[in-house]
């Protein structure tokens, strides 16, 4: 079974290299994937939310596996997509404090006003991709902003296991769009929430938090058989 990781905005797959190495470590294949018109990938421009997940899902397609996928931040987007274009390859996926859309639902719906001042203010320059953060790692590249206020359009044909991280630090969580969401997820029987210690920055304290959620989902997949 593949471990496949989707990152947040502006960031790419050298992302999740630690966990990557940790996984493999184990005996689990992970592959991170670089979403288009980001890092490696900038030259590929024009992309949409719609765009993101018909790369994922034809990287997934390709593989001669069943996989799990993992999306960190605005990955949870794009996962909940792919799982739903293709639910008979994916066994489980993993929002890490990030989104868990409905049909109809877009980052900029699922945010605060503080999290849609930065998109529209960071957008300034270029007009076409935001801008990351100042707190954000050098190796970070402008988000197309076409793919933060695109409409997701989802069947429901997913119904494998879905598992929520949320990043629970209190010096995070005032500032967070995503607390919201996991309230919601926990009433929704389809899925399993966990709290990390941590802030949005789920590595900045190293791995095995993140690296622990991806295990527990793993397990729980197989354990379904």
């Amino acid at each position: 079974m593949k471990i496949v990781l989707v990152p947040g905005a502006c960031h790419g797959a050298w992302w999740y290299r630690p966990v990557v190495d940790v996984l493999a470590a184990r005996g689990r294949s992970a592959l991170a994937l670089t979403l288009p018109g980001l890092c490696e990938r900038v030259e590929e421009q024009g992309a949409t939310l719609a765009s993101h997940v018909a790369d994922v899902t034809a990287t997934v397609a390709a593989l001669d596996e069943e996989v799990v996928l993992v999306g960190h931040s605005y990955g949870g987007m794009v996962v909940a997509g792919v799982a739903d274009a293709l639910p008979g390859r994916v066994r489980g996926l993993l929002s890490v404090d990030g989104f868990a859309p409905r049909d109809g639902d877009s980052c900029w719906s699922g945010v605060d006003d503080a999290m849609r001042a930065w998109y529209v203010d960071a957008s300034g320059r270029s007009g076409t991709g935001v801008d990351p953060m100042p707190q954000f790692d050098p190796r970070t590249t402008p988000h197309p902003l076409a793919s933060l206020v695109q409409r997701i359009r989802l069947t429901g044909a997913y119904r494998g296991v879905r598992h929520y991280a949320l990043a629970a630090d209190p010096t995070w969580t005032p500032h967070s769009p995503f607390p919201a969401i996991a309230e919601r997820l926990r009433t929704d029987p389809a899925w399993t929430v966990t709290d990390l210690p941590t802030t949005h920055n789920v590595l900045r304290d190293g791995t095995e938090h993140l690296v622990g959620a991806i295990e527990a989902l793993v397990a729980e997949v197989e354990r379904a058989g």
